[in-house]
């Protein structure tokens, strides 16, 4: 059955072949993984400039840093999928916040089945390279300043997103985290799945690396020279969760 970019409802980055030294030099180092991630960056940036970003584009790109993760050492685990696309009403998919890796790699796997957006801090929207994108995908913006500002756009911002059909993704957290809290499940995104009758769809990202700061940035989730050739094992598992 195909799920979006995979032929089943989970996946498990295959076994690679032994590289040629060539192959080594290339892949197993941070300036290949920032070449490529600028190249798509700068790319989704002029599209979305242009009008042209849609969700289908931002599915794309998403799936295409997925790809290049892979090539660079990064193995994925993703169980779940069936989850995605379960009901046809929109739903609330709540993950932890571990780094800015779930942020790129979520859309390629959520966004083929489902129109989706994320709760964005406003910084975000205004950044000079990633601004034009994240505008382009209707996010609801909060400022991590206020709490009841923030309860209250992501209330009403989501209600009538919701309504579209448009699905949401909210990290409960106000910090990043590696692990994954059910604890937190008492959280704004419960409230705003609640109030709009819609299903939870909790998202658990986790991540190991041979150096766990590694998993910080987007540089920093390839393998670095003169390391084991995987850096980073990424597990996503997608449960679910009805909270009507």
């Amino acid at each position: 059955m195909e799920v979006g970019y995979f032929n089943s409802d989970s996946y498990d980055t295959p076994v690679k072949k032994k590289l040629n030294l060539w192959e080594k030099f290339l892949l197993n180092n941070r300036l290949y993984f920032i070449f490529k991630y600028a190249d798509v960056v700068l790319s989704t940036r002029k599209h979305a400039r242009r009008g042209g970003y849609d969700t289908k584009a931002w599915a794309d790109s998403s799936f295409c840093i997925f790809r290049f993760i892979e090539k660079t050492g990064g193995i994925f685990h993703i169980s779940g999928m069936e989850n995605i696309a379960k009901t046809a009403e929109p739903v609330v998919f709540i993950s932890n916040h571990m780094s800015t890796l779930e942020t790129m790699i979520l859309p390629g796997i959520i966004a083929p089945h489902r129109e989706l957006t994320f709760v964005v801090k406003e910084s975000l929207v205004k950044h000079p390279l990633f601004g034009d994108v994240m505008r382009s995908r209707n996010p609801i913006v909060v400022q991590r300043t206020d709490p009841r500002k923030d309860f209250e756009a992501v209330m009403i911002g989501g209600m009538e997103l919701l309504s579209k059909g448009t699905s949401i993704v909210i990290f409960p957290q106000s910090t990043r985290r590696v692990e994954f809290n059910p604890e937190e499940f008492n959280s704004l995104g419960v409230k705003l799945a609640r109030k709009a009758g819609v299903n939870v769809v909790p998202v658990a990202p986790k991540a190991t690396a041979s150096d766990p700061a590694n998993v910080k940035s987007p540089a920093a989730i390839t393998p670095v020279l003169n390391v084991p050739p995987v850096n980073v094992i990424v597990t996503v598992l997608l449960s679910e969760l009805v909270v009507k």
